[in-house]
């Protein structure tokens, strides 16, 4: 079944840069419709129906017939997990799963989500940036990307988010069977409020400000932004000696 239609390469629509790569990127670009990632391509979708029977625009193709006809998974046999960090960007997403030859082949669609809130987790991640994480609030509502993985991406996928996230279903999912990773390390506080520090913006204004109310991180890590990714990214002490300087999180581990 051959797709036709404009050029959608990631590089092509702008969504090509990986934060693993570029830290300061972080969290990177989510999808901003409901697409079908395919190699470095992203198919918008159709989202209508059963997941199975979302239609590639521009040929009308079914997306568990894509995905059937070149190999892969069909919707039925893949988990949903919902994304507040990187893992809503295309780009970091084909990062993970082609370093290890797996096939990126990934439904990826923005949802409406209520009850969750972004913060940071309380840690430096072994690619130098601090990473968002959710927690429980039951005030907020985000638009979130959740990403259909086989059981191969899914455990690649796993495999990056381990030992500093875990994965979990959630109480009261907008989806059946949707699932999302959870800081093992809690949010930060916000110094002002002791409320969870907002996550998922700037990342380069966020670690400007950690070192603004932390001496020790500005020692350890700055006096920039780009300074504290390339320390922290170069050492896994200096991101243990870091971590233990952000002070710990709040909510459960």
């Amino acid at each position: 079944m051959a797709l036709t239609g404009p050029v959608r390469t990631l590089t092509a629509l702008g969504y090509d840069t990986v934060p693993a790569l570029v830290p300061l990127s972080y969290p990177g670009r989510p999808v901003p419709v409901p697409s079908l990632l395919l190699g470095d391509e992203l198919l918008e979708l159709a989202a209508d129906g059963p997941a199975g029977h979302w239609l590639l625009s521009g040929n009308g193709a079914r997306l568990d017939d894509v995905l059937v006809d070149r190999g892969h998974a069909p919707t039925t046999a893949r988990t949903p997990v919902l994304a507040v960090g990187s893992n809503a960007s295309p780009a970091q997403v084909a990062h993970k799963l082609a370093r290890l030859g797996l096939p990126v082949a990934v439904p990826m669609v923005p949802l409406r989500v209520r009850g969750i809130g972004i913060g940071c987790s309380a840690h430096i991640g072994r690619n130098g940036y601090v990473a968002a994480a959710p927690y429980p609030d039951p005030r907020a509502a985000h638009t979130l990307v959740v990403s259909w993985l086989d059981e191969a991406q899914l455990t690649a996928v796993d495999a990056t988010e381990l030992p500093n996230y875990r994965r979990t279903a959630l109480a009261d999912p907008p989806l059946p069977g949707i699932q999302l990773y959870v800081s093992e390390h809690g949010v930060l506080r916000d110094p002002l409020t002791g409320a969870p520090r907002p996550g998922g913006g700037d990342q380069a204004r966020l670690l400007s400000a950690l070192m603004a109310g932390s001496p020790a991180l500005r020692s350890l890590l700055g006096p920039a932004p780009d300074d504290w990714v390339r320390r922290a990214a170069a050492s896994a002490a200096v991101r243990e000696e870091g971590t233990r300087l952000l002070g710990g999180g709040l909510g459960p581990r």
